[in-house]
């Protein structure tokens, strides 16, 4: 190749590898609203960020994901009768419980992916792994560093951007923890607040904001001066401005007393229509964000004309347990067990609900008793230890390590014989 053939190709390589200025770019509505860049129909930009300012959500994100952080996560193994067994405490069973990276604990880690599942739709954690290919560490990571593909050949690799940790890889799907949310497509899953609640959100927003600046302004609506004689155009901008000066706002509030002359009377307004339609609405809202997120509105402090006490109490909770948080708890446990143990090796991990389903301590007592069987009662299917053990008591051995069976003179028996026609 001659000379300047060669400079020739070496200035179309500089040329071509040289950023490309921009230009008449467009950005779907999907991207737009990921970015809270298409306003809600209050004209409020409703973006993650933005919806936790609004306390309902932030409440109902607090209610969900910090519930599930406070849950253990047991693992299983079956045995060879098809038997679950609970497997003794190791290096696994330490990372999802206490501490999956030296900078999380396992608090933070499962609430901040549950948030990040809820406000964004996906959550992130990267399983590393040692040499001999035990688990090392999960680190979480944050949405907006992670960016799944599709490949040309159908497979999906996600991309990472960690600058704080100097790191900028692509991982393959057995490497990344993918928590998503409703409408999973493979890559991305709807966020609950760009889907489900983002009117709502967007209609918190204008009234928070509205609110705030009805009350900046203390004396706006709730006082009329009267004049006994008609007055310049003047002269009433100058009395409104000199009211507003001494009266107005939370730094006046209370402050003077307020004195009028020249004949002017001073009437205060109840409230209006219109503001009393506002405190509605904003319980309305409330209510509407909390369906949205399958939330309980008592749960976060809602309780218009709501009488839920004791059992009925006591239901509703269990029904929050059974409807949402569970469908929340099958996502984590399958992508949990499909990314950390081989397919044959019958080992599975599982949330402990046992704290959330439990009743009042009568409710628990009548189960218990059910369970230990008795005369007239019939055969038990618990032993005394294995209730002790439930409440964190250590075993006493003996009797109390036997089953009862009505059908034996001695009570309580180890073995469970045949149960007769």
């Amino acid at each position: 190749m001659k000379i300047k053939d060669l400079a020739a190709k070496m200035m179309w390589w500089r040329d071509s590898s040289r950023p490309q200025e921009v230009q008449n770019v467009t950005y779907s509505d999907s991207v737009n609203e990921a970015f809270g860049l298409i306003p809600a129909s209050s004209g409020a930009h409703v973006t993650p960020l933005s919806a936790m300012r609004v306390s309902a959500v932030a409440a109902c994100v607090q209610k969900i994901a910090g519930t599930i952080s406070t849950l253990r996560l047991d693992v299983y193994k079956f045995d060879e009768n098809g038997n679950e067994v609970k497997m003794p405490r190791d290096a696994l069973w330490y990372l999802l419980n206490e501490q999956p990276h030296s900078d999380f604990t396992a608090t933070s880690h499962w609430e901040t992916r549950v948030s990040a599942q809820l406000l964004r739709g996906d959550g992130f954690t990267w399983i590393r792994r040692a040499l001999n290919g035990s688990f090392k560490e999960f680190l979480p990571l944050p949405w907006g560093c992670v960016n799944p593909f599709r490949m040309p050949d159908g497979s999906v690799r996600y991309y990472i951007s960690l600058p704080d940790y100097g790191i900028q890889t692509w991982l393959e799907p057995y490497e990344v923890l993918h928590f998503p949310g409703h409408g999973f497509d493979g890559l991305k899953s709807m966020s609950v607040i760009a889907y489900g609640a983002r009117q709502a959100v967007g209609n918190a927003l204008a009234m928070d904001e509205y609110s705030g600046k009805f009350f900046a302004n203390g004396a706006h609506p709730s006082i009329i001066l009267e004049a006994p004689a008609k007055m310049s155009p003047d002269t009433i901008d100058k009395l409104q401005a000199s009211f507003a000066n001494k009266y107005a706002g939370l730094d006046n509030a209370h402050r003077l007393p307020l004195v009028l002359t020249e004949g002017i009377k001073a009437e205060k307004i109840s409230l209006s229509a219109d503001d009393a339609q506002l405190l509605e609405a904003r319980k309305f809202q409330v209510t509407d964000i909390a369906r949205a997120f399958g939330v309980p509105p008592h749960m976060i402090g809602e309780t218009t004309g709501s009488s839920a006490v004791g059992a009925g109490y006591e239901q509703q909770a269990r029904d929050f347990v059974m409807h949402t948080l569970r469908l929340h708890l099958k996502r984590l446990e399958q992508e949990l067990n499909r990314k950390l143990f081989p397919r044959d090796t019958g080992r599975f991990v599982r949330f402990d609900l046992g704290d959330l389903i439990e009743g009042d301590s009568k409710a628990q007592a009548e189960y218990n008793r059910a369970a230990l069987g008795g005369p007239g009662t019939g055969m038990g299917w618990m032993t005394v230890d294995e209730i002790r053990r439930t409440k964190g008591l250590a075993p006493i051995g003996g009797e109390a390590a036997k089953i009862f069976d009505p059908r034996t003179t001695n009570g309580p028996q180890n073995e469970n014989p045949a149960t007769p026609a």
